[in-house]
């Protein structure tokens, strides 16, 4: 390692590597609660050239390197490894072009997702990706898990808006494919083996992202329904009469909701009964007056239906984001709950309301004192579930009794948080024989060293 040290060191500024004490805790671990590793050096790039210069000198020293970005993911794939080295994109930052007519941007692997929604909102576009740690996350990462959020149900997952990448493989070859062409079938789309492998085939450093139009009208309800059946039914109603407009449908369950309540002492609950589930809904269109009407009209049909039990519809920007803050409550929860279980987890839809009910007898059968709560985009067939006794010792524990019933219930056991390390030994759950083999069969033609991210995914 001496010898690696003493080249990195030739080729890099002092700044670009940090060894022992010099190296913030900061870089220790990701926010999946996986057990902190100091890395063996942090490498901090600020440039695709020099990353490769990195990537060629451990590839020929055999030293494995973990990837990191905003460090928010949930699955440990970014908590390095004992002996790992730790390359961190934080410095290979910016968006560097913002193309108007052909709505694309172009942005550095390591450029937080808030400024690029920024900076598409200058031009009066935007990129249709929302994630709660948006401060935080960085595109490249982003990228790398195939991240999902509050808006896949119109515009799809991560992979839906990626036109072009530029990467760096794990022997320091820098592949350019900086397509903007929505229309180019020349050859193997090589960007797709990129999305969603979490840094195991090759480092993002560059991307060209589709960007859309920004909606010049934006509605928001809080609706209040009493059997998942009712929730079931509104989807399919609302994506008749409201069409691609539709964008949100954030579901709660009374647990969550009123944990929510409990926890956060400025929010209260704008409605006067308690009731089952609770609904965000979110309409956005380019008509600021027929398009109000249309969505409450909409609303207004299902309570008149019975299928709705309640709905309040936001009446002010300020109403919205109270609405979304309390769907958005889990991040002011997860700092007082403890150690919980946190599932990101992906069921059909017409399942969703069975597995919660069977999950949720099961675990209250098997643990004193559990707490279950559960949310999710359900639209798009994802339900989260944070479950939690107290005690650190039933983490693992109900961890493994949610996924096993993933299995059981044949759905997968990451929707957009990735795999990782903390779910990499239930892929068979998710996953065929074949799949898996196919897997290993691309790792090993990419990364035959296996230093790119190893342990992670499989």
């Amino acid at each position: 390692m001496s010898e690696l040290i003493s080249q990195l060191e030739s080729a890099l500024d002092a700044s670009s590597l940090l060894l022992g004490d010099a190296i913030s805790d900061k870089y220790y671990a990701d926010w999946s609660g996986a057990e902190p590793c100091p890395p063996g050096a942090l490498l901090k790039p600020r440039t695709t050239g020099e990353l490769s210069t990195i990537m060629a000198l451990c590839h020929q020293y055999n030293q494995s390197v973990v990837v990191q970005g905003g460090l928010t993911g949930l699955a440990g794939g970014a908590t390095p490894k004992l002996g790992e080295f730790a390359i961190s994109l934080e410095r290979m930052s910016g968006v560097t072009e913002v193309d108007i007519t052909g709505m694309t941007l172009t942005a550095e692997a390591g450029t937080p997702l808030q400024l690029i929604q920024e900076a598409a909102e200058k031009h009066d576009l935007f990129l249709p990706l929302d994630l709660g740690a948006r401060g935080s996350c960085m595109i490249g990462g982003n990228i790398a898990t195939n991240a999902g959020g509050t808006e896949v149900l119109r515009y799809g997952m991560t992979r839906a808006m990626v036109m072009g990448l530029e990467v760096v493989l794990a022997d320091g070859t820098v592949i350019s494919s900086m397509n903007k062409l929505i229309k180019n079938n020349s050859g193997y789309d090589l960007k797709h083996l990129f999305i969603g492998s979490e840094g195991t085939l090759g480092i993002v450093t560059r991307v060209v992202l589709q960007l859309q139009p920004k909606s010049l009208g934006s509605h928001t309800a809080l609706c209040a329904l009493n059997s998942y059946e009712s929730v079931t039914k509104l989807l399919i109603t609302l994506k008749r009469s409201l069409g691609s407009g539709l964008t949100g449908f954030e579901l709660m369950w009374d647990n969550y909701y009123d944990k929510v309540m409990e926890v956060i002492p400025d929010l209260t609950s704008p409605f006067a009964e308690s009731h089952s589930y609770y609904l965000l809904v979110e309409y956005k269109d380019n008509d600021l007056v027929s398009g109000a009407e249309r969505f409450e009209s909409a609303l207004f049909e299902q309570l008149e239906s019975g299928l709705l039990t309640d709905a309040l519809i936001a009446q002010s920007n300020q109403d919205a984001a109270t609405f979304w803050q309390i769907r958005d409550g889990i991040g002011e929860l997860f700092q007082v709950l403890g150690p919980v279980s946190n599932q990101d987890i992906s069921l059909p839809i017409v399942e969703i309301g069975g597995f919660a009910v069977d999950m949720d007898r099961r675990l209250k059968e098997k643990y004193e004192n559990i707490n279950v709560l559960l949310w999710g985009h359900i639209g798009d067939n994802n339900l989260h579930v944070c479950a939690y006794t107290g005690l650190v010792e039933d983490k693992v524990r109900i961890n493994r009794d949610i996924m096993l019933m993933i299995g059981e219930y044949g759905g997968a056991i990451t929707a957009e948080h990735g795999v990782g390390v903390l779910k990499r030994e239930f892929l068979s759950l998710s996953r065929s024989d074949s799949e898996i083999a196919l897997m290993r069969t691309i790792k090993l033609a990419m990364d035959p060293k296996n230093i790119l991210n190893p342990g992670r995914v499989i």
